[in-house]
């Protein structure tokens, strides 16, 4: 199974970040599979964004839940990321993943900066 992100590399302060996550190998609408954004910034830890299940269903983290969406085309078995009013700080690679079975992307690189 691969999954692979694609996206701007640099997004200005204040505009939304939108990330594309291609999956292959596996069907996201499989059962029980969920697939989620994570993020790490320069220099810190993962930081869990969010999922989208099988069936559609999303969920996010507290810190992100306000100005995050996910979603998915399930016809070309990909799922997105759209973060809002980004500042520098959302600096990070950005993986998508699969973490029930350990599946990861290799991560993309995003800079927010003007």
């Amino acid at each position: 199974v691969l999954l692979q992100e694609s996206g701007p590399g640099l997004v200005k302060p204040s505009q939304t970040l939108s990330l594309t996550c291609t999956v292959s190998g596996a069907s996201i609408t499989t059962n029980p599979y969920a697939w989620t954004w994570i993020r790490q910034p320069p220099g810190k830890g993962l930081e869990w964004i969010g999922y989208i299940t099988y069936r559609g269903d999303t969920g996010y983290s507290p810190s992100f839940k306000s100005r995050t969406s996910i979603s998915r085309d399930t016809s070309k078995n990909q799922f997105f990321l759209q973060l809002r009013s980004v500042t520098p700080e959302g600096t990070a690679v950005y993986y998508c993943a699969c973490l029930l079975e350990d599946y990861w992307g290799q991560g993309t690189q995003v800079t927010v900066s003007s």
